[in-house]
């Protein structure tokens, strides 16, 4: 039995969370005043409170029987960010071109889908691993692929692999366009529930943290 369940978290109650990427940086202040700071995290961190999305009765059920069947922080799951889920801005469509993702040499076949933020040097890279089913477009050096014939990709990795007769060859730049969801799992063990404070107003917390893939 795999500890992540191949499901995405009701959509009308995450477009509603409230939640984005967490960073940890330790600072030390000199005598002098300067700072040293150092990044003890290579990648962020996503978190999230779902609670804040339920506006319902029926939608607190829903998410009460998606925690009990994902056995509380036992099982990880998909959850889609909404400002941040294509490999373009959120009022675009993806597109083949959106993201690099490797420059071929001819031999390699296999290509992790990848996500820039930011330019130049100082530009943050980030791992895709779990895109969403028929959603991912692939081109090289421009020329879109056909899918199934000229690649596949494995949607609970974010790996492209390219046919035989298709491999990119030296020096192409390999393009990838995507929607995508975040793997993460409940941050609790209960949902505390006031059905009376509930109806007035009170919006229980459902924590929600990124996983590794």
């Amino acid at each position: 039995m795999t500890d992540f369940h191949d499901v995405r978290f009701p959509l009308d109650v995450a477009r509603g969370a409230r939640g984005g990427p967490e960073r940890q940086t330790q600072i030390v202040t000199l005598a002098s005043g300067r700072e040293v700071r150092n990044s003890r995290w290579a990648h962020s961190r996503r978190r999230y409170d779902a609670g804040l999305g339920v506006r319902s009765f029926d939608a607190l059920a829903q998410v009460v029987s998606f925690f009990e069947e994902r056995r509380g922080r036992l099982f990880g799951f998909r959850w889609r960010d909404q400002l941040d889920w294509k490999s373009c801005a959120p009022s675009r469509a993806p597109a083949a071109t959106d993201q690099v993702i490797g420059i071929g040499d001819g031999l390699t076949a296999a290509f992790q889908l990848r996500k820039s933020y930011g330019t130049g040097a100082s530009a943050y890279s980030r791992t895709i691993a779990k895109p969403q089913a028929g959603s991912v477009l692939i081109a090289v050096d421009g020329v879109a692929q056909a899918p199934e014939e000229a690649f596949s990709c494995d949607t609970a990795t974010g790996l492209v692999t390219f046919a035989a007769g298709h491999i990119p060859p030296a020096g192409a730049v390999v393009t990838a366009g995507f929607a995508f969801d975040i793997p993460v799992r409940f941050d609790a063990d209960a949902i505390e529930v006031d059905l009376s404070a509930f109806e007035a107003g009170e919006i229980p917390r459902i924590p929600v943290v990124e996983i590794l893939p």
